[in-house]
Parts: C-alpha cells; structure tokens; sequence
C-alpha cells in the first residue's frame, strides 16, 4: 500500500463509534480463544480487550504494524502474542503450523479484499480453527461500488453474499450466519468515489460519519441487514 492508502487508514481511526459498532455485530461469534487477522495498527484489538474476557493473538503482513502492536498490546494479559502472517504464503503449512487446530474463532475484517488469491487465504485461515470454530470474514460490497479509493487501499474486489460464501463452502465450511453491514455507507461511497471521483476519504468527513452511526445502526436494523457497504459471512469448520 503506497502513501495514499495509508492516509486513508489513518483517516478512518478516527470512527471509533463505528469500530465498535463492527466489533459488536462479531462479537457473537467469537470465543474465548481467538485469531485476528490484519491487526493493523489495532483498532479492533483494542475494543475486544476492552470487551472481551477472552484471549487474542494479533497477526499482520505489514512488520511495522506488528511492532506498533507489540508496543501498544504486548504486555496485556489477554494478547497471545503478534505475528507477522501471510495467508497466502507457499509455506504457510509450514511456517504456521504451530497454531492449527488452535483457535474458537478467527476474524479478518476489511483484509481479504487486499489478497489476489481470496480461495487460498481462507483455506489457510481454516487451518488455524479447532473443530467446530468460526472464521468470521467482513470485505466490501458489490462491485459497481469499486471506485479509486478502493484502488488506493489495494483492493482486488469487492464482494457480496453469494460470492464469498461460495468461497467458504468450496473450502467446507458451513456458513451459519451471513448479512450485509452498513446500509448507510452506500451512498457516500457512491458520491465520493465515483461522482466526486475522490481518491481518499478526509478526516472531517469520517469524524461527520462517525457521529451519525446510532442513526445507521437504526437503518440497518429497519432493513434487517439485506443491503450494505460491506458483506459479512461466517463460517463453521466441521471434520
């Protein structure tokens, strides 16, 4: 991710409503062992320490976010550990092996979109679930919304519910649950990226969006998640 992508992710740390408002529609689904994929600089980390009485480890590519998240989580009780991992890596069987058949729970919010090879990610995610645990995977919705934001935060893709649970049963697992997320952010995308034509999101604009989400947590909920700016399934690993 170049420059222009960072500051994008540096524009949206400011929207901890709606990180918490993400963290709250998995937290269902996690338990009390738990794999967070693409960490990044720790937004959700810090929630489910905050929320959560379970324990996590905290992975993610970039080694300079890895050290961010050691500095900020390692000496927390509940924090497993960090580590830096690839999901598409040749040697992943390998390198990783150490925690398959490890976790209640693994979660890759806004990650899987950035990975070219989306089918072999989630195979790799699966290896890290005990039997019967999730793999809880939020990404962006409908391709007619891919715009130069996406681009800039090197997005391959956006997705909807078919597509990616196509992928979580062609690795079998079970999708036990499954919705869109954030009907409110749809119109926004649209105007700011492909009207305004925008490459990046300012800060003022998700501070404004960040105070309006108790009013988009009321619209998801009167159109019972059919419609979203992100796609959310879940899947139950099974032998």
């Amino acid at each position: 991710m170049d420059a222009k992508g960072q500051e994008i992710l540096e524009s949206i740390q400011v929207a901890k409503k709606f990180n918490l408002w993400m963290y709250e529609t998995i937290s269902p689904f996690l338990g009390s062992k738990v794999f967070e994929v693409g960490s990044g600089i720790g937004n959700i980390s810090e929630i489910f320490f905050s929320h959560n009485d379970g324990k996590i480890m905290l992975s993610d590519l970039n080694p300079e976010y890895c050290d961010v998240l050691l500095q900020k989580f390692g000496t927390n009780d509940k924090c497993l550990g960090v580590e830096s991992i690839d999901l598409i890596d040749p040697d992943f069987p390998i390198k990783y092996q150490k925690y398959f058949n490890h976790f209640d729970a693994v979660f890759a919010l806004n990650v899987v979109e950035h990975i070219a090879d989306d089918k072999l990610a989630i195979k790799n995610a699966k290896l890290l679930l005990k039997n019967t645990g999730r793999l809880i995977v939020l990404v962006p919705s409908y391709d007619f919304l891919y715009n130069k934001v996406d681009f800039e935060l090197g997005h391959y893709k956006r997705y909807n519910r078919e597509s990616l649970s196509e992928i979580f049963r062609l690795n079998n697992l079970q999708i036990i649950h499954s919705q869109y997320f954030n009907f409110a952010g749809i119109p926004s995308w649209f105007i700011n990226g492909k009207i305004l034509k925008n490459d990046g999101i300012s800060v003022s604009k998700m501070k404004l969006f960040n105070e309006m989400v108790p009013i988009f947590r009321i619209a998801d909920a009167i159109i019972d998640n059919r419609i979203g700016l992100s796609t959310i399934v879940i899947g139950q690993k099974s032998e």
